[in-house]
Parts: C-alpha cells; structure tokens; sequence
C-alpha cells in the first residue's frame, strides 16, 4: 500500500476538511493486536519487565577500569604505572588540633598522641603508625597511619583497607571524644572516597524520591484524576527498572560504571513520561469526540504512536553520538540511554494500548473535583493562541526576535571554560572534605609538579644507569626554564617491582591550576623525548592530575564536532524519512542547535561567574565541568526532538486534512500546547531537582538541562518553529528528487 504524502506543506490552499484515512500501519497493527490482547499484552510486558531486573541482578556487571579511563598524550604513561607495583601502602592521616584554634596545646594534644598511638597499634589492619609532624606554624600536628590491606586480588585487598580505615575511625573518635579541648580527625583515600560515596548516593536517593511525587503532582494537575496520572509514572519506573537489568547484560559489551544508573533514571522518567502523555493525551481527545475505545486507541496509535516511534528513534541517534566520544564513560552512557528509550518506545506502543483498553474511560477515574473541571473546560487554553497571532502575523519579526534573545544567551559559550572539579570543588558539608581543607592549610604543599612514567618496550628491567643519566640531563634542561622548580637536582627516581617501570616527579614553579600550568606541561613533554626516548628500548610519559585533565578536556573539544556531526547527520535522515522533507529536517536541526547553544551560554553565565553562588549553594570555579558540553549536547538534542517530532506530527495532521499551513501551524501548536507544555512542566522539575544536589558537576547537569527544555518547549515551540514554517510556506515540503526514492520509515 503506498503510503500517504507525509510532508506538511505540498497540499493546495484549500480550507475545506477532508476526512481522515482510516488509521493504519505497523504502530496501529500492534496497537490494536494489543488492545484486543490486552491481558496477554500487560502479562508478556511485566514478565519482560521481571525477566530483565531478576536477570540484570543475577550476573555481576562488568564495570570500566583505570585502563579504560586513560587518555591522550597521557594514556602511555598512565597504562605503564597501572600494571606497575611501587609496593605503595594506602594511609590515613590523622590531624590534631585545638578545638578553638590557635597555637596548639603540646600537654594535651601529646597525651591524645599517646593514646592514638597505643590504640591503632593493636589494630590488625594498621601496618604502622607514623610520628606526629608538627605544622610550621605550630597549630597542628599530623600522623600517617599505614593500613594492611592483606593478601587476595585488588577487591579484597581494598575493602580490607576500608574496613581498616573504618577501624581507625572508630578509634579516632573514641581519642577525640576523650580530649573535648581538641579536633582530632582523620581523612585519607579510603574515608574521604566512603564520605564522597554516601553524599552522592544519599542525593541521589532524595533526587529519586522527590521526582516521583512531584512528577505525580504535575501530571495530577495535567490529567485531573489519579490513574491517568499514575499510567505514565508506572509506564517510565517499569522502563527504567527493565533497562538497569539489561545494562547488565550489555555491559559484557560496554563496560558500564557506577553512574549509569542515574543517567538512565533521569532519562528514563523524562521519555517515559513524555510518550505516555502524548500518547493517552491523544486517547482522551478521541474518546471525547465520541469514539469507542478500540477506535480511539488505533487512531492514537496511527497519530501519537507513529510521533512517539520517530521521537524515540531520533533521541537514541542522539544518544548513539557517545559512542564517538573515545570514552568508556560515555560509551556506557549511550548504551544505557539508548537501551531506556528503546524500552520506554516499547511500552508505549504495546502495554500501553493494552492498559487504556483494559481501563477504558477508567482512565478518568478516580477525578480530584476542581482539577477535573478546570481540565474539561471548554475553549482550551487562551495563552498559545495569544502568543501565535502576532507570531503568525509578523513571522520575519518573530523569527529574527527570537533567534537574537537566544542568540544573546548563547554568546557566552564563547567564553566558556573546561575545567574536571577538584577537592576543592566538593561540598564543604562532608566532613572529611573540611578536614582535607584543614589539613592544607596547615601543611601546604612545597609545590605542584607532573608524573613521568619510563617503561621498557618488551618488559625487560630498564638500564638504570642510562635512566639516571637521562634524568640528569632533563634536570639540567628544566633548571633553565622558568617554568620548573628543580634547581638544577636530579629528580629522585622509584622504580616498580621487576625493575621495568620508573617513575619521578619533575616540580613546577607555578600552581598547575595557573594558566601558566599548562605551558610547562608542554614544556616537559617536549624534553622528555630528547633526554629519556633517546634511551634505547625506553618509552617515556608525562602524566599526572593536570596532565590528564589537559588531554581529557583537548579530547572532548576534538570530539565534540564529530559527534556533533554524526548526530546532526543521522537526525536529519531520520526526520527526512519520517516527514518525507529535509526542510522540516534541517529546520529541526538548526532550532536543536541554537536550543543547546543558549544552555552552554547559560552556564557559562551561572557556572563561570559569583552571582548565583547563594542562590543554587556552590562556590564558582570559573569553569563548567570538562565532560558537560559533550553530554549535554546528545542528551539536550535528543529530548528536544521529542516536542519538535510531536508538534511537526500535529501540523502534518492538519495538512492532511486539507488545512491552509497557516491554519495547519496554528492547529499544531494550539492541538500540541497542552501536553508539550505538561511534558515540559515534569522534565524541567526533575532537572531543576539536581541542580539542588551537592556536586558541582550535578548542579551544572539541572541548570542546563532545565534551561535548555524550558526555552525549547517555550520560544523555539511557539515563536522559532511557526515563525520559520510560516516563513518557509510551501517550502516546507521540499524534498530533492534523489531523497524522494528514500523509503518510509513508518507507513501511514
């Protein structure tokens, strides 16, 4: 059967209303197979549901490794000193101070010594415990305690130090209990990596428990009756329960990682919640033309279903871009995301027909009295209409309106700086983080310097002499640059068990956090390969926290245009082949983009100035988080299709009934403003949640996510789109004729 023109704009000028084809295609026919199954239907989808969470929590998911993060110039040396062992021994230091601050008591503090010595002595997980070390200003003294974490693999061998370090806990608040007079506190990897855990999982769990109710409200308000409401939340919490199971399975291919979850919680609420509202939205206007259920439900399927389909596919094309990335981070990400919104496509095209047939007009029920009858008003909304007129009116003047506002809060992206959080960048409520903070200050370091890893090429023991000649050399050539801090001393050099890994630090005369910090990186890379690679058989690198943060922030600018690309391609051919029209195609790229572009702005706004510090509780770093732009991007384009698929889908409706496309953009936005509005309303409340959590980089993630959907669902649905269709006229069909062979993605 030939499918039905599905361009916008290519039917005569005609205000005459023809009469809508019988519904038909794929989506309907397992729509329909779904709603006369519809017991069969619900039992198949709670046991594939059940089938994918008892499944996932039976196999131990493969997660990404240290070598699977390296990176870079980098990547080298970080792979060599991964395998190697410098038989390091994990510490916990233990700071004592006055409680009140000042110079501190040495009667006092030195009995608390005494007994900290003599407790963490007798514990079997302590290896030794070092002398206290008095700071140079006389307030504190410092003790490194040495923990054991014993024989076994790496997994035992580290939860031995945890449990060792939660030992030394223990007795460090006994002591300090015991001495009220001083602060005596204890941080190292193991406890300040436990403290860093728990305030991100405690987040989460509050970011998870808040945005159900409120998601509930929102659609409460949205629906005017409890089970329409609570249909699309099932519908999402069932998709993400069923995608977190299969990640596991996926993660045999894509190793996954200990924030997926999140990710994929967050975008699973949004689409799932999304496709249910379109889709049961869609029903209620049917249903209330006087059509049976069975009737409503195909005519949903052949018009919100077949939008929720090519929403769908468009989003997991956005999210397909992260696996360009080179990152094993946001490889899991996208494999995460795609596998969600592929569930959450699933369901809305199968257990969702066969609920609404099963509840019938139930759905409705039971109704919140003034909410229900605000909702079943007639006339609809008088706000969208407002807004159109002078849009449809001056199209020209609105579409340059509003793409200069937008224009204006994407320009500061142009300034924007990447930069990975650091200590100090995290929440100064834990803790552990104040007694990090303490401990700096009291013992400042001597200076900041880079890591350089030598490795022999086939695993032999390196020639230690050509090694220390090499290195002596390198001391002479950084003496001479005012970058390094080395004086002319040959750097001290460890080397690994075997003998066929070293490594030595090379000091800088500058804080690596300094603009500054970067030029002697590249200083030091270009002189390890004239003294250290002229060794033969050696391979040499520089690495360190500065140095991978440099690669990984110059890996994301490299990779964000190829992502972008490839998403921007394969959006375009998937909306070519849903609308048969690459104007509307690259119309929805463009507004997408410039959508994203004021998110980027924004943050820079936010993030890289001291304004909004009170206001979202966080101390500006002058920079946005290093990975946030990549992922922002095929997060942001993604769920911005869903609104502009919608929307598109209702003006292409009103085309084929024969509408002019001045009336046809006017039902499209009018018939769509309601439920794109809802849809809105619940991502932007749960985006806005994280940016009530603690990290820094989460803060960022709501700020632009809420932002981006805000103004999509808001200037670019009301003003940029019609304003650029108007425009466009009967153009917005346009197809070449080599694209017009292409086939349907979805008939009619």
């Amino acid at each position: 059967m030939t499918a039905a023109p599905t361009d916008v704009a290519t039917r005569p000028e005609s205000t005459q209303t023809l009469p809508a084809p019988p519904p038909r295609g794929p989506i309907v026919a397992i729509a329909t197979w779904s709603a006369r199954h519809r017991w069969t239907a619900l039992v198949l989808w709670i046991a594939f549901v059940a089938a994918a969470v008892v499944g996932g929590g039976s196999i131990t998911a493969q997660e990404a490794d240290e070598a699977d993060e390296t990176v870079g110039a980098s990547a080298g040396a970080d792979l060599a000193l991964i395998d190697a062992d410098f038989g390091e021994v994990p510490t916990e230091s233990v700071l004592v101070q006055n409680a009140t601050g000042g110079a501190i008591d040495m009667t006092a503090s030195g009995q608390a010594v005494a007994e900290l010595e003599d407790e963490l002595d007798g514990l079997a997980g302590v290896a030794d415990v070092g002398e206290s070390v008095p700071s140079a200003d006389g307030t504190s003294l410092l003790i490194q305690v040495a923990l054991d974490g014993g024989s076994g693999n790496d997994d035992q061998r580290a939860a031995a130090v945890d449990d060792a370090a939660l030992d030394v806990k223990v007795v460090v608040g006994e002591v300090a209990a015991a001495h009220p007079e001083l602060r005596i506190e204890q941080v190292g990897d193991s406890t300040i990596g436990a403290a860093l855990d728990q305030v991100y999982d405690d987040d989460f769990a509050k970011a998870e428990f808040i945005s159900v109710p409120v998601t509930l409200i929102i659609l409460l308000v949205v629906f005017g009756a409890l089970i329409a409401a609570g249909v699309p939340i099932l519908l999402a919490l069932s998709s993400v329960a069923a995608a977190v199971g299969l990640s596991a399975f996926a993660s045999y291919l894509v190793p996954t990682n200990d924030l997926l979850s999140s990710v994929v919680l967050l975008v699973g609420m949004a689409v799932g919640v999304d496709y249910s509202l379109f889709y049961i939205r869609r029903d209620r206007e049917e249903r209330a033309k006087g059509d049976s259920v069975d009737h409503a439900i195909a005519v949903t399927a052949a018009t919100s279903g077949r939008a929720v389909f090519v929403s769908g596919l468009t989003v997991m094309v956005a999210m397909a871009g992260m696996f360009l990335s080179g990152f094993s981070i946001f490889s899991a990400f996208a494999m995460g995301t795609i596998l969600v919104v592929a569930v959450a496509v699933l369901g809305s095209v199968t257990v969702l027909p066969a609920l609404l047939s099963i509840l019938g007009r139930w759905v409705d029920r039971p109704r919140v009295p003034l909410i229900w009858r605000l909702q079943r008003r007639a006339g609809g909304s008088r706000l969208w209409p407002a807004v159109l007129r002078p849009v449809l009116r001056r199209p020209g003047v609105a579409l340059t309106l509003g793409v200069l506002s937008l224009g204006a809060l994407a320009a500061p992206a142009i300034g924007m700086t990447l930069s990975n959080p650091g200590m100090d960048d995290m929440p100064t409520s834990i803790p552990e983080v104040q007694t990090y903070q303490r401990i700096s200050d009291a013992y400042p370091a001597e200076g900041s310097s880079h890591t350089v890893a030598v490795w022999s090429e086939d695993g032999s023991p390196l020639d230690r002499a050509a090694i220390e000649d090499a290195v002596a050399q390198l001391a002479e050539r950084t003496d001479a640059d005012p970058y390094f801090a080395t004086d002319g001393a040959a750097p001290a050099v460890e080397y690994a068990v075997g003998g066929d890994v070293a490594r030595f630090s090379v000091p800088v005369s500058t804080d690596v956090e300094d603009p500054q910090g970067e030029g002697s990186l590249d200083a030091v890379r270009e002189i390890v390969p004239a003294t250290l690679g002229a060794v033969p058989g050696v391979q040499a690198g520089v690495t360190g926290e500065f140095a991978w943060d440099i690669d990984f922030r110059d890996a994301i600018r490299d990779r964000l245009p190829v992502v972008i690309g490839f998403v921007l391609l394969l959006t375009v051919i998937v909306l070519v082949i849903s609308f048969r029209s690459l104007t509307i195609a690259l119309t929805a790229a463009a507004l997408n983009l410039l959508s994203v572009a004021a998110a980027y702005g924004l943050l820079v706004l936010v993030f890289q100035n001291t304004w909004a510090e009170g206001l979202l509780d966080f101390t500006a770093n002058g920079a946005v988080v290093t990975w946030l732009p990549l992922f922002l991007f095929v997060i942001l384009f993604g769920l911005s299709m869903d609104y502009h698929v919608f929307v598109v889908s209702r003006i292409r409706e009103g085309r084929q009934q024969g509408m002019t496309t001045q009336q046809a953009i006017a039902h499209g936005i009018t018939s769509s403003a309601g439920v794109v509005t809802s849809a809105a309303l619940v991502m932007v409340a749960v985006f806005s949640i994280f940016a009530t959590l603690s990290p820094l980089e989460y803060k960022q993630m709501g700020v632009g996510l809420a932002a981006a959907i805000l103004s999509d669902a808001t200037i670019v649905r009301a003003v940029l789109l019609p304003a650029a269709m108007s425009l466009l006229g009967e153009r917005n069909g346009w197809l070449p004729r080599p694209l017009r062979r292409l086939p349907a993605l979805v008939s009619d």
